[in-house]
């Protein structure tokens, strides 16, 4: 079922669902960007539908409505300890069909990759609606056809935002009531993207032989990576923490256990107790972070890690493209199996 909104209309309804919804969407943050007098476009709490960046594509994913970059897990005294009150809102993200499909992949780690749920997680989880962007055309160094991940149905409402109207698909029930009754109903449905300039080729599960983890391939990225860490911080798909402890001035017994956001590629993250650190140049690191997102978490799940969003290609200071090297990986392997 669908409506037809002017932009006036479309912002009435909007003013309707902040007040009951926190709405999280790509917003323009002028000259914060990686260079000189260039924006930065991440994802913040809007108040009204102008503010959303609809026809560019985001720097940074959604994923921080889920999984915040820190978060506080407890707060804690010498004899006690207590977890944050929830806020009383619920969160309604504008996202693209590529996010909506990227966030399964931390729902899956996080909800079910163990005999019990990450409770932190899922309270949070469990309180984000989604809103789909219709997305037709790709942006620069997108690849998500190859990843299966341009076509998704999981979503609560989905938006077409042309020049002079908004056309709204309304799939969750509880939306309803926020529609006046003077909207027009049409017949709406949303399109996707069905072709990307960029292809990748990914190599099945069953075609990957041992011998490609010591492949000279992996030796050019132990120059050329820096080790910064972008390209997990900006993929919507990646979920690797850490935890701290903050202790209080006025009180050294006092304070907070809070989860940070970490990385597969930065110093520092393998390093366990006694000294010990595995994958210590960046080459290793950026082959463990490719074969984990094609390989090793298709083999237990059943789908791809990454979505093909492409930030890790946009954003990497060494131009190291993602897809450029699935595409290599498996040009390897046609070689070693022929």
């Amino acid at each position: 079922m669908g409506w037809k909104f002017t932009n006036t209309a479309f912002n009435d309804l909007f003013a309707g669902l902040t007040e009951d919804y926190i709405i999280l969407a790509p917003k323009r943050f002028v000259n914060r960007g990686r260079f000189s007098d260039t924006d930065l476009i991440r994802y913040d709490e809007v108040k009204k539908s102008d503010d959303i960046i609809w026809k560019e594509k985001s720097t940074f994913s959604p994923k921080e409505a889920v999984f915040p970059v820190t978060q506080t897990l407890f707060y804690f005294t010498e004899e006690a300890f207590r977890e944050p009150q929830p806020e009383e809102k619920q969160y309604l993200v504008f996202l693209r069909p590529c996010d909506i499909n990227g966030i399964r992949r931390p729902d899956t780690i996080n909800l079910k990759n163990g005999p019990e749920p990450d409770s932190y997680y899922a309270n949070l989880r469990k309180r984000v609606r989604f809103v789909m962007i219709e997305c037709t055309e790709s942006f620069d160094n997108c690849f998500c056809v190859s990843m299966k991940s341009n076509i998704t149905s999981d979503y609560d409402m989905a938006v077409r935002l042309t020049d002079d109207k908004v056309l709204l698909e309304i799939k969750n029930d509880d939306f309803l009531r926020y529609i006046r009754s003077d909207i027009p109903k049409i017949e709406f449905r949303p399109e996707f993207v069905l072709e990307n300039k960029i292809k990748v080729n990914v190599p099945e599960v069953d075609e990957m032989p041992a011998g490609v983890y010591e492949h000279e391939m992996w030796n050019e990225y132990k120059s050329r990576c820096i080790a910064c860490g972008r390209c997990n911080t900006t993929c919507v798909t990646c979920t690797c923490h850490t935890t701290n402890d903050i202790f209080y001035d006025d009180n050294s017994l006092a304070g907070e256990r809070r989860r940070t956001w970490a990385s597969c590629h930065v110093d520092g993250f393998t390093d366990m107790a006694g000294g010990i650190s595995f994958r210590k140049d960046n080459g290793s690191r950026m082959r463990f972070k490719v074969l984990h997102k094609i390989y090793d978490y298709r083999k237990r799940f059943g789908e791809h890690m990454c979505v093909g969003c492409g930030r890790c290609d946009d954003n990497c200071p060494e131009y190291i493209s993602y897809s450029g090297c699935i595409n290599t990986l498996n040009k390897v392997i046609r070689e070693t199996v022929s």
